[in-house]
């Protein structure tokens, strides 16, 4: 099964490419790697939600965020290179914006890790940071960059 018909089975339409806020590109590739540049879970442009992860914000629903970032940069590598070159997911690192004491960051990226794994199978597997942080950019509550081996 390819790519586009996995999404399609899970009931995922790529969005447009979030334009960039500041001087990055979305996705750069170089050699036989595309390196993401870190998403935030966009919905028609809009962020659905901003806080910090334990407070304003629960881990279940951090997780979806996370989800969205996931398809955010399958959206940037398929504008690129076409998600059908991709070899492998290689490394995904996820931002958490949290609250005082707050420990739930793997879950909360587990949201874009299960996701890749669901569309790659097993070359969705791949290496991964959690990171929990005091503030991202415009107060979201997660951001997601990757690494794709393409072909």
């Amino acid at each position: 099964m390819s790519v586009k018909d996995k999404l399609a089975e899970l009931g995922i339409e790529l969005p447009p490419v979030v334009p960039p806020a500041a001087a990055y590109v979305p996705a750069l590739r170089t050699g036989n790697y595309v390196y993401v540049s870190g998403q935030l879970p966009f919905v028609d442009g809009k962020l659905p939600v901003t806080g910090k992860v334990g407070a304003e914000v629960t881990t279940e629903d951090a997780a979806k965020h996370a989800r969205q970032c996931a398809i955010n940069i399958m959206a940037a590598v398929d504008d690129l290179v076409g998600l059908e070159s991709v070899v492998r997911v290689v490394k995904l690192v996820g931002f958490v914006a949290s609250a005082e004491g707050y420990t739930g960051q793997p879950v909360v990226i587990n949201g874009a890790s299960e996701l890749l794994g669901e569309v790659f199978g097993e070359a969705g597997k791949h290496a991964r940071s959690a990171v929990g942080v005091y503030q991202l950019p415009l107060d979201t509550p997660v951001e997601v960059e990757a690494i794709f081996e393409v072909q």
